[in-house]
This record gives structure tokens, C-alpha cells and sequence, in this order.
């Protein structure tokens, strides 16, 4: 996961990220993600919220280690993020397999 998550902090800082679990959830909803990273520190009204989301859209849903999303990212304490790039988003989903 180590490859996916220094990716996830590149789409961070190319703008190419949406944080927060009321911001997944309306992108989601919205279709502007291709991917949803979900922490595995997240409660668990976050995981249901998110996960129902992902399902009844078809967004692929991505689970981290406990507190490695927020720090990817370099935002602390973040549980749910989502790429809004199909191509970074496809290449985090690939890299994570690859683990």
C-alpha cells in the first residue's frame, strides 16, 4: 500500500483530491470520483456511509491502514478521500493490487 498511498499524496498535491466523508459521499453521488481510499481507523458510520455509497454508484472502494490516509495526504486525522482523475485513479487501484 505504500506506492498507492505516496500516489494518493501526488493527486493530493496536483489538486486531484477530494477529503472528508460528507465531500466522498456528495462526489460520489455527483459521479467526479474514481476511487474512494477509506481509512481503516474510520468509524463505523463512515465505512456504512461511504461503502453504500460506493456500492450503489460503482465506485471502487480502497481500504488503508489505521491512520495512513491522513498522513498520506498530509492532512492528520482524514478517514475517506477520493480521486477525481481517472488516470491516478486507475494507477492507485492498479498499485494497490500489486501489494
Amino acid at each position: 500500500m505504500n506506492r498507492a498511498l505516496s500516489m494518493l499524496g501526488l493527486c493530493a498535491r496536483a489538486g486531484r483530491l477530494v477529503t472528508g466523508e460528507k465531500a466522498c459521499v456528495q462526489a460520489i453521488r455527483a459521479g467526479s470520483v474514481y476511487v474512494i481510499l477509506l481509512d481503516g481507523a474510520a468509524s463505523e458510520n463512515a465505512v456504512k456511509a461511504v461503502g453504500q455509497a460506493c456500492q450503489t454508484h460503482g465506485v471502487p472502494l480502497v481500504r488503508t491502514g489505521e491512520y495512513e490516509l491522513g498522513d498520506a495526504i498530509g492532512k492528520p486525522g482524514r478517514m475517506a478521500a477520493g480521486v477525481t482523475d481517472a488516470k491516478m485513479a486507475e494507477r492507485i487501484i492498479e498499485l494497490n493490487l500489486a501489494e
